[in-house]
């Protein structure tokens, strides 16, 4: 039965409980995803029921073209989001990384869950076990679609090529070990740790040599904005280091106007005190080829009285790049947004626009 947009069932002995439909991409880790959401949302809400809704998006359809080729922004999130505009699911949950920093009007992300490892992993061809980046044969073939991957990947290691791959993780493993066209792919390390994979990971890829993408490794929960109660009921999912990261990430992003086509990377660290949140940046943007670039860091200091204060109305006016965390002290998020933006002055003072034009045309002619 339903009231309104809302659906209820009635079990056997006459009990009535509401029905929340949870939107999800097929694959098997969007599953996998899902269902650890579902999961903390069941243990939080025993009396509800909760549907899983899975269905294909555009990204999973299109699989013969790089992202970054298409130029379009919600890939991976439309048909979900079209799904929540006509009530037919509730919520939504996805990989952060696949979420513009501007929402269609009328939805927000109302939980980001604590990270996972949010760096890149290098996953070998069985016949290179045992070798690292540097120790790979001259000319071995890497696959990656990602621009930002390649873009840093080709400066750090130019005895290397760089070919696109596309697929879900599964796809993309069976293409490296079936055949001998790539020496190593390289994969969010996140990806691999939900699918239950980590003995594929052959090598983490810190920060000195591969920065990673905004919001990578974060799950994120979308709503319907005026969703009052269902925002409460996913805001517990928050996790306050995780929302304050990936708002400056997403903040400083947005400020760049980049997104899939231009290659920008983030590395942010949190260091908590007993009186003092600090959330440090680093940003970076490159060439294609990785020759050009400019990094700089940043840093924001929250003080513990800041931290404390919760936003407790929504608004969707004030929306954090489309971010609306609830059980987050609304200073420390205005702070995190700062920061982002302040980081991308500074590289866009220092001619960073120059060098993401440029990238995106060239990507444009490929």
């Amino acid at each position: 039965m339903a009231d309104g947009p809302y659906k209820y069932i009635r079990d056997g002995d006459g009990r009535v409980s509401r029905v929340i439909r949870v939107g999800t991409r097929k694959s098997q880790l969007a599953r996998i995803q899902t269902d650890s959401v579902v999961e903390k949302l069941k243990e939080l809400h025993p009396d509800v029921n909760f549907e899983i809704v899975a269905m294909s998006t555009t990204g999973d359809k299109i699989l013969d073209t790089a992202l970054s080729k298409i130029g379009e922004k919600s890939l991976f999130t439309k048909e979900l989001e079209n799904a929540l505009e006509k009530n037919e699911v509730d919520l939504v949950v996805h990989s952060l990384k696949d979420l513009p920093t501007v929402l269609p009007l009328g939805f927000t992300i109302g939980a980001v869950l604590k990270r996972e490892n949010p760096h890149d992993a290098v996953v070998l061809h069985p016949k290179n076990k045992g070798k690292r980046l540097d120790s790979l044969a001259n000319k071995s073939v890497i696959g990656t679609s990602s621009l930002r991957r390649a873009a840093q990947l080709k400066k750090r290691f130019p005895h290397l090529e760089f070919k696109d791959i596309r697929g879900n993780l599964n796809t993309r493993l069976k293409k490296l070990d079936e055949n001998d066209d790539f020496s190593a792919i390289i994969l969010a390390a996140a990806g691999l740790r939900r699918m239950g994979w980590q003995n594929r990971i052959s090598q983490i890829l810190g920060p000195e040599d591969c920065m990673y993408a905004v919001g990578q490794g974060a799950l994120a929960v979308e709503v319907r904005a005026r969703d009052q109660d269902i925002l409460e009921m996913v805001s517990v999912l928050n996790d306050s280091d995780t929302v304050l990261s990936c708002i400056a990430e997403r903040a400083f992003l947005k400020h760049l106007e980049g997104g899939c086509s231009v290659p920008v990377a983030v590395y942010t660290e949190v260091k908590n005190s007993q009186f003092i949140l600090q959330v440090y940046l680093t940003g970076a943007v490159y060439s294609l080829d990785g020759s050009d670039s400019l990094k700089e860091t940043m840093q924001t200091s929250i003080s513990s009285d800041d931290q404390t204060e919760e936003q407790e109305k929504v608004d969707e006016k004030v929306q954090r790049v489309g971010i609306t965390a609830l059980k987050v002290s609304e200073a420390a998020q205005d702070a995190a947004v700062k920061l982002g933006v302040d980081l991308g002055n500074l590289l866009l003072s220092k001619g960073a626009k120059e060098i993401l034009t440029v990238a995106r045309q060239l990507n444009d002619a490929r």
